[in-house]
């Protein structure tokens, strides 16, 4: 792999080129310019310029018309593209006069030969080509025994800390960004120390050091860790079932039970990815924008060239990136042990409410803990910051449109909230809990028999469900976001979608090749021998046989089509919500879908539910994580059956320990799962999933969503999602594509939504600056500086506050030691205890009257 300095693409024009026409800006001057003023210009490393202009030598001209109009037909409508590159191709393609007269335009041509030459023998996209190589070196190692060693040594450790916080609020986890840095002087030492110790195995020769630590190596690490990352959803269903304040079933003590589920999920989920691999894998159009912020690591630690780039202040900075990584991991973590555990109230900076704690109108509106988080300076704590989405790692127009639509929610809460609708005035204004008619919390056990299934006769004499304005609207924008993937799919995708079904046909038929539609980076892979779509067929059939073992083997009172059919659901979804995580960074959770059908299908029943969500939604989700690692692979080219057998190796042993661990947790944690239990180990996730189980489950859509029932209306949101990326393609298509109104991203603005119940705006819009500042205000004046540290100070951050995290409760937090002091528990009036703008008389409840229940 070529190791260079990343150089990201600034859209504006160098003062010496004249923006007077599209067809002037690329040919006045561009031969006189320099080279790294033509690099500027084209968003790209002046070494890849170079090569472009030698292509473009060879390239005919109706070649290159040919390889423009390929272009624009498959990057018309991607916000990834470069808009200012699109229109000077569409002005390529819609000019003859260019083609009647070549040698009177001869500047131009050679002009748009270069651009052309450099988006097809290249990525397409300046993110990528500033971080992944154009050339391969088929000789360096990728899975030896030292990368195995490493990266299963990082599995265990990511599995156990991410599980094991992963029941905190906020949670706090690590990634591949972070074990990118920390593996990195682990294969070094191992390249110094370690004998080459030949051997055989298995009729292979072997060697224990091979030698120079290369970036496949590393690459490999990262991508078996990252499956770590992913937690077996399987933890979900074990924590409901179990614990006495949910269902309290003793059989999901069953450590077969739950690593059987474990498995299950995750292989299915794996063999999903496989077979998805030419929509969401090969394309170029799927970058997977937080995938780059690996392979930038992954280059920048390799790169031993530390050249001295321009910065803010008029400077040049010549630090080395591994030097900057030591220096701002050691900075934040000396900073977390101040919103993390000296001063907690720096983590929610709820001052505004402090000024008034009963004033309940102040507290609904700007509190951090139980109201809406309209707080200007709402944290100093960079985990608050990050926990919807990191501002540095995915593009500025994500976080402002996951910002807006986080703002469209605030705004449906306020206004429903106060007018009393669906009678949310007797409860708080913001929270993830359940309430009877009554306003008090609502007793699950009061509904249930000794199976955990509904009982109808106690529920008629017991309460409906309610919800708050902020889970009601948490439900709407989730509603909306999934009729919104398929049309936007559809309108935005729908070639996209056709090209991966006639190259997944073909990859079944030896007479056909598929070379028209593979991007650059394919064609470099297509030297290794593939991984067949058989492999992970069969790993899909492990899946279910494991899946139909879960159910029937225990009490589940589930029937085994709950697997069958909530992969049909998977199968459906993979490849839109896949499309949308792979262009944005973005993923669209389906959950709330899973749920409701599956509530439909089975009611009363919500164990039935949760393991359809589990093979209907959560496999989805798996599916991608996986996508995302093949992706990582294909951009480092790892050969991949290599990557085929270190994921699956990575998978079974990540399942072991997160169950493992989360059995620590429910029987060694006091107070699991506890509102203000003392280590932040409150389970908002698991609450939130337990919510869902009893709506969807236990009471059954019908109940809650069927005709006559409380919460039928808000079924409207899905023909409104369906019908806003449709209402959105033709109101900006004939715009220019370089028009503010075209950076507005549908599904991203309805993920923004949900992000709400229990959390609130003070999660969401301290991303905006230090988004603007890295990817608006530094990425465009100072490219090589932003180029060459922007993803080391993401990934340093996020490696200290795991490595604090882990400190504070290991040595302190799980033995007692507290700081006693206020500004740890500042808390007081409705911040402490929520309150509610409308009260009930005593003895008087809301909605319909006992045993009048819709059945």
């Amino acid at each position: 792999m070529d190791e260079k300095t990343p150089v990201v693409e600034d859209t504006r024009p160098p003062e010496s080129v004249s923006t007077s026409s599209q067809h002037e800006s690329p040919a006045q001057g561009f031969a006189g310019l320099s080279l790294s003023e033509k690099a500027t210009f084209l968003g790209a490393n002046p070494e890849d310029v170079l090569d472009a202009e030698e292509a473009s030598r060879t390239l005919d001209t109706q070649d290159a018309l040919k390889r423009a109009q390929h272009l624009i037909q498959l990057h018309e409508h991607d916000p990834n593209f470069n808009s200012q590159s699109l229109e000077r191709l569409q002005s390529f393609v819609n000019e003859p006069g260019l083609f009647e007269k070549p040698d009177a335009h001869a500047g131009l041509l050679s002009a748009f030969k270069t651009e052309v030459s450099l988006l097809t023998n290249n990525s397409p996209y300046a993110e990528v080509r500033a971080v992944v190589g154009n050339k391969d070196d088929v000789s360096a190692p990728a899975g030896s025994i030292r990368a195995w060693t490493i990266g299963m040594f990082f599995v265990v450790v990511l599995s156990f800390v991410n599980q094991l916080f992963s029941v905190r609020q906020p949670s706090i986890r690590l990634d591949a960004a972070v074990v990118q840095l920390l593996a990195f002087p682990l294969g070094k030492a191992w390249e110094r120390w370690m004998p080459v110790g030949e051997f055989t195995l298995l009729g292979a020769r072997c060697r224990l050091n091979p030698g120079k630590f290369t970036q496949k190596e590393h690459m490999l690490i990262s991508i078996m860790a990252n499956v770590a990352k992913g937690l077996p959803h399987s933890r979900f269903i074990i924590f409901t079932t179990w614990l006495k304040k949910y269902f309290n079933l003793p059989f999901a003590a069953s450590f077969g039970f739950q690593i059987t589920l474990a498995l299950s999920m995750n292989l299915m989920g794996f063999g999903l990815a496989g077979l998805t691999r030419r929509f969401l894998v090969y394309p170029s159009f799927c970058i997977w924008p937080r995938s780059l912020a690996t392979v930038a690591l992954n280059q920048s630690l390799h790169d031993e060239d530390h050249t001295k780039v321009p910065g803010p202040f008029k400077r040049l900075y010549s630090m080395s990136r591994y030097r900057l990584f030591l220096l701002a991991s050691t900075t934040m973590f000396v900073w977390f042990w101040f919103p993390g555990y000296i001063v907690s109230a720096l983590s929610l900076f709820n001052w505004l409410a402090w000024i008034a704690p009963s004033n309940f109108n102040l507290t609904a509106i700007t509190g951090l803990q139980k109201g809406l988080g309209f707080n200007p300076l709402p944290t100093m704590d960079w985990n608050i910051v990050t926990h919807n989405v990191d501002p540095l790692l995915v593009p500025a127009y994500v976080t402002f449109n996951m910002t807006l639509g986080a703002l469209l929610g605030g705004v449906a809460i306020i206004a429903m909230y106060w007018s009393n609708t669906y009678y949310t005035g007797y409860l708080p204004i913001n929270t993830n809990m359940m309430f009877a008619h009554n306003a008090t919390p609502y007793k699950v056990s009061a509904i249930l028999d000794h199976n955990g299934l509904l009982d109808e006769a106690k529920y008629q004499n017991y309460s409906p469900v309610y919800i708050t304005a902020a889970s009601i609207t948490y439900y709407i924008f989730f509603f909306a976001v999934y009729s919104a993937v398929i049309s936007y799919a559809a309108l935005y995708h729908w070639n996209d979608i056709k090209l991966g079904f006639s190259s997944l046909w073909n990859s079944f038929r030896r007479d056909k090749r598929d070379e028209a539609s593979k991007d650059f980076h394919t064609r470099l892979m297509s030297v290794y021998r593939e991984a067949p779509e058989w492999w992970y067929l069969v790993l899909n059939i492990i899946a279910i046989a494991l899946g139909v073992a879960a159910v029937a083997g225990w009490p589940t009172h589930s029937s085994v089509g709950v697997v069958f059919f909530g992969i049909a659901l998977a199968v459906i979804f993979t490849i839109p919500t896949g499309i949308i995580f792979a262009t944005t960074g973005i993923e669209v959770e389906y959950n709330v879908l899973a749920e409701f059908i599956g509530g439909a299908w089975q009611p009363g029943n919500a164990l039935a539910m949760n393991l359809f969500k589990g093979f209907g939604y959560v496999t989805v989700a798996h599916a991608l994580d996986f996508a995302n690692d093949l992706k990582l692979g294909h951009y480092l080219k790892v050969p991949p059956r290599q990557t085929f057998w270190c994921q699956i190796s990575a998978t079974v042993v990540s399942a072991f320990v997160c169950t493992a661990v989360m059995n620590f947790q429910i029987t060694k944690i006091p107070d699991i799962c506890e509102v203000g239990q003392k280590d932040k180990f409150s389970c908002p996730g698991i609450q939130s999933y337990f919510t869902a189980a009893v709506l969807f489950g236990s009471l059954g859509a019908r109940k809650v969503w069927g005709a006559g029932a409380q919460y039928t209306a808000m079924l409207a949101a899905f023909p409104v999602g369906l019908a806003f990326p449709i209402i959105y393609y033709y109101t900006t298509r004939r715009l220019p594509k370089t028009h503010w109104l075209t950076k507005i991203h549908p599904v991203i603005i309805f993920s923004g939504g949900h992000t709400w119940s229990p959390y609130n705006f003070g999660y969401m819009w301290p991303a905006l600056l230090p988004s603007w500042l890295s990817w608006v205000y530094i990425r465009r004046r100072y490219l090589a500086f932003w180029s060459k540290y922007n993803y080391v100070v993401s990934a340093a951050f996020s490696t200290a506050i795991a490595i604090a995290a882990v400190v504070i409760f290991f040595a302190l937090s799980f033995h007692g030691a507290r700081v006693r002091w206020i500004g740890n528990n500042p808390e007081s009036g409705c911040e402490s205890t929520a309150c509610t703008r409308l009260k009930l008389p005593p003895g008087e409840y809301f909605g319909p009257r006992i045993g009048t229940y819709v059945s």
